[in-house]
């Protein structure tokens, strides 16, 4: 059987499994659904004028709206969170705006309790994620004459990566679960804009010469811990591995996100993220990334959606 066609029967069977799981009989019950979300707008910014020292002054913005959506009845579990960021920033004698953030999430985890109590929280599970971003992302640099220039890299749509799985479901509450799915699909999607003109040993994104997409099966860990360490002070953790049966095993992809929130008031907050990527798809180095600002609050929990 071709190997290319057996991936794609793969894929199918774990799309299938995901949503006819989803057709619960009860789910109309509005009462056994839970929404919850907030939104931040975060703010850095530096000012200088006739500063001896030097520096150059820069604004950013942030926005960051997160929703849940919780469903819960007679030992089903479905936990859906809808994670969006975008931020720009703008420093002084550059001629173009630079991205400090781009993310479109959904995350969503379907977790049957098991009958025997003595198996405790676990549950049997199948889980959906979806990433991408909303604009273009560029590489900046100058040119012969030292002009600055900037090449497209990315865009929205491209990458786009998907993973459908099947495992284990722990859940404490909904500050505090993990996932595990040793069966996983993984596929990929890029525009052949960014991929007909690599030369035969390139890839973007793990995406070879010509083509739009890329296969991968494998096994996914996902986790996310959420506590109050101090009166006011939150700290978040967000963590997801994965590994490729097909392609190099034991090399981990992972992304971390560890978020500090010292709350000010109701509306105010101060926030710090650290961010950790490690793809050899993409970069055969860690990606870091690391934002500190002002942000301002909005509960998000009352809109009807």
């Amino acid at each position: 059987m071709n190997f290319k066609f057996l991936h794609i029967i793969s894929f199918l069977i774990l799309s299938s499994f995901l949503f006819s799981q989803a057709e619960i009989d009860s789910i109309n019950n509005p009462i056994k659904w839970k929404r919850s979300g907030n939104g931040l707008f975060l703010v850095n910014q530096s000012s200088f004028s006739n500063w001896s020292s030097g520096g150059q002054s820069s604004i950013s913005g942030t926005i960051k709206i997160n929703y849940n959506f919780n469903y819960y009845d007679n030992g089903w579990a479905w936990d859906t969170k809808l994670i969006t960021m975008f931020g720009l920033n703008k420093i002084s004698g550059s001629e173009f705006l630079k991205k400090t953030d781009d993310r479109l999430e959904i995350n969503s985890v379907l977790g049957k309790k098991f009958n025997n109590d003595l198996i405790g929280k676990w549950s049997y599970s199948s889980f959906f994620n979806f990433q991408t971003q909303f604009a273009k992302g560029y590489r900046f640099g100058k040119d012969a004459n030292s002009n600055p220039i900037r090449t497209e890299k990315s865009r929205f749509f491209s990458p786009a990566t998907t993973q459908l799985g099947v495992g284990l479901y722990w859940k404490k509450n909904k500050d505090f679960w993990i996932n595990i799915a040793p069966l996983t699909g993984k596929l990929i999607l890029v525009n052949r804009v960014f991929t007909e003109n690599l030369t035969e040993n390139e890839t973007y994104f793990g995406v070879t010469k010509g083509a739009n997409s890329r296969f991968e099966l494998g096994a996914s860990v996902r986790s996310f811990y959420k506590a109050e360490v101090y009166k006011n002070i939150t700290l978040e953790n967000r963590l997801s591995l994965y590994s490729d049966y097909l392609d190099s095993p034991k090399n981990i992809d992972f992304d971390y996100t560890f978020n500090v929130v010292m709350k000010v008031n109701k509306s105010v907050s101060t926030n710090l993220i650290f961010q950790f990527i490690y793809d050899d798809n993409e970069i055969q180095r860690i990606q870091i990334r690391e934002v500190l600002g002002i942000g301002l609050n909005i509960d998000l929990s009352n809109i009807g959606i």
